[in-house]
């Protein structure tokens, strides 16, 4: 993906279309180097919807940095992970994609989602709102931070998270 001098809301969009593809495909190795080294991926509690709360003293449904995200990919992929194996199948659907700042090396992105996952004939629905702190390289983008937060108010009756959302 070629990123021009000036970014624009289409290549946020093609980006975060591509992301998709690759978590809806489990082309989860391809996904984390799209991650930079201090990368942070968080999903808040669903009972607030205007949560603002800070992982490091809030229990999160997911708070991990590089570390614990490398970990969370292997165990996914082992085939160990049985609640993922086989793999849920998902789609997911990107929609009102807004650039909140540009500082020229990184951006603030803030995007609407709907995510679809299928496993054993039981169909889940995971609505919400996609935070990113994206960083400018090369012609590309890198993850720095993705944060999830969920509309629903509990995880019910999904029960818990076992996939990268």
């Amino acid at each position: 993906m070629t990123v021009p001098a000036h970014v624009t809301r289409q290549n946020i969009e093609d980006f975060l279309y591509f992301e998709a593809a690759l978590l809806d495909e489990w082309r989860l190795e391809e996904w984390f180097n799209l991650l930079t080294e201090d990368a942070i991926y968080e999903i808040p509690p669903t009972d607030d919807s205007r949560y603002t709360g800070d992982a490091q003293t809030t229990l999160y449904l997911i708070a991990d940095n590089i570390v614990r995200i490398r970990g969370r990919i292997d165990r996914l992929r082992s085939g160990k992970a049985f609640v993922e194996d086989p793999h849920s199948r998902t789609r997911r659907n990107i929609s009102n994609v807004r650039i909140l700042e540009d500082s020229g090396s990184s951006l603030r992105i803030q995007a609407n989602f709907i995510v679809y996952r299928t496993r054993y004939e039981v169909l889940d629905v995971f609505v919400g709102q996609l935070e990113y702190g994206l960083v400018v390289a090369g012609n590309s983008f890198r993850i720095r931070t993705r944060r999830v937060v969920l509309d629903q108010e509990a995880l019910r009756p999904q029960g818990s998270i076992s996939f990268l959302l």
